[in-house]
């Protein structure tokens, strides 16, 4: 009998999408999609569909601590990512757990505002992921809007986007990739490493499945860095994986429907 391979382990600290198209829903889903066993820790619960954000609960952040600690005493991680952590106290538990085990391969996607509009960070939150949680990330996924709220400049151009690029890794990040899906024209994600800057072009895709692709995009990256992806390749296949789950996606709900986070299995059936 043959032996079964352990599959590579992600943890999510994020909020949840009571819609299921973004947050721990959309993380969970894309470990899943792409072979990787996918783990969580819920750091605020939010009641949403695809029209809109209607509340948001903050978790303890002792219980968020107790959640991150019974998965990396039993389920260490081959990789993290952060997504909505709500406040200052928050973001402070979930990097005191990071640092407390090691975690490895840190995927930071500082979330600070919902499709619809809906603030997901508080203030006193910025603060925190400059000091406490960027120094830790492997790769910081900031769309425009929130790389221009950690930098405090307007990115306007692409020099705009290349010095924001350096000032976020300043701040402590080994990598940054600042998403383009906000910009005028063509979405272009800005990658550096500090090394190297690469250009990855994108396509705008007609379409209003496009909830939650920050959180799939960022819980893919983690999902092949877990499997021992480089880091520019795995932002690389994040992005391809993101881009045909909004091209392929099924219309759901009458707001801004989720991604297909499966199209890779029904595309090898």
């Amino acid at each position: 009998m043959s032996r079964v391979l352990r599959p590579p382990i992600a943890l999510t600290i994020a909020g949840s999408d009571s819609g299921g198209g973004a947050g721990i829903q959309a993380d969970l889903k894309t470990f899943a999609a792409l072979g990787v066993y996918g783990t969580s820790a819920l750091a605020a619960l939010t009641a949403q569909n695809t029209r809109k954000v209607l509340g948001i609960h903050e978790v303890p952040e002792k219980f968020l601590r107790a959640q991150i600690d019974a998965v990396a005493s039993d389920l260490l991680p081959d990789a993290v990512k952060t997504g909505m952590l709500a406040s200052g106290p928050l973001v402070r538990a979930a990097a005191r757990a990071l640092q407390h085990y090691h975690m490895k391969n840190l995927v930071v996607d500082p979330v600070t505002i919902s499709k619809s509009g809906a603030l997901l960070l508080r203030a006193d939150a910025l603060r925190a992921l400059r000091e406490l949680l960027i120094p830790l990330a492997s790769v910081l996924t900031p769309n425009l809007p929130e790389a221009e709220a950690l930098t405090g400049k307007r990115l306007r151009t692409m020099r705009d986007v290349e010095v924001a690029a350096r000032l976020l890794r300043d701040m402590g990040a080994a990598a940054v990739v600042i998403k383009g899906g906000h910009s005028r024209g063509e979405p272009t994600d800005y990658f550096f490493d500090g090394h190297r800057a690469v250009l990855f072009q994108g396509e705008r895709i007609p379409t209003r499945s496009d909830h939650g692709t920050g959180c799939s995009f960022s819980a893919a990256i983690a999902a092949f860095l877990a499997r021992g992806a480089e880091t520019a390749s795995a932002v690389s296949e994040a992005k391809q994986y993101v881009r045909e789950g909004m091209r392929l996606a099924a219309k759901l709900g009458s707001g801004r429907g989720p991604i297909d986070h499966f199209h890779v299995w029904r595309r090898k059936d």
